[in-house]
């Protein structure tokens, strides 16, 4: 292993060629549809925030635990994000405002480091792109009522040990499907969401600790 993992790290990691499709199909359920072609009509465009923070000297990332009231996903562990809007100038501003509204996130406390690969999710017909930020401090987080059940806060540094991975075997509408998780706590993180964080993993284990001493700041 190399240096800490900090910010800085981080941002230097993303920068290597993203490895893509082959990292994220590593934390994929089975079967799952990889592509767009299998579906009818262009899918609409969304984007996620991987917001990174420092928390008892390490870095943090926010996932979210969706409600029942959403349209899609509901009860999931997902990343702050939704669709773009016709108003949003980017992508990166789809990930910033759909953090400020469902966890009162403000866009300037968040400093852009990089972009992991888009992800189709063929159940709500999005193509996704997963952006990660990083705010100076820990934000005052206010979940929203209706999109939020449940803020989870987890050490950046989890995706990188072995002992957070599980797989399972699940029974979903008659077929029977292999669905690797992430572990954290109570909660099992798995589906599209696992899938990004897997890509960010492969991009981190080959240069860097499990955890660092205090994060530098950005």
């Amino acid at each position: 292993m190399g240096e800490r993992l900090t910010i800085h790290a981080v941002g230097r990691a993303l920068r290597s060629p993203l490895p893509g499709l082959k990292a994220q199909l590593s934390m994929a359920p089975e079967p799952r549809v990889v592509s767009a072609e299998t579906h009818e009509g262009v899918p609409r465009q969304g984007a996620v925030l991987l917001l990174l923070y420092p928390r008892e000297e390490r870095l943090f990332l926010l996932l979210t635990r969706r409600s029942k009231y959403v349209l899609h996903h509901k009860g999931q562990i997902s990343l702050p994000g939704g669709e773009r809007e016709p108003g949003d100038a980017s992508l990166w501003r789809t990930a910033l405002r759909e953090a400020a509204e469902e966890v009162a996130v403000a866009s300037e406390e968040v400093r852009y480091v990089g972009v992991l690969s888009p992800i189709y999710i063929a159940a709500s017909h999005f193509e996704v792109y997963p952006f990660v930020g990083y705010a100076r401090e820990r934000p005052d987080f206010v979940p929203s009522d209706y999109e939020v059940a449940a803020l989870i806060e987890m050490r950046l540094c989890r995706i990188l040990e072995e002992e957070a991975k599980r797989e399972e075997v699940w029974i979903r509408d008659g077929t029977e499907r292999r669905v690797p998780l992430y572990l954290w706590g109570d909660h099992a993180i798995w589906g599209a969401t696992a899938m990004m964080l897997s890509e960010l993993e492969t991009l981190l284990r080959a240069e860097f600790d499990l955890c660092g001493p205090p994060v530098s700041r950005f």
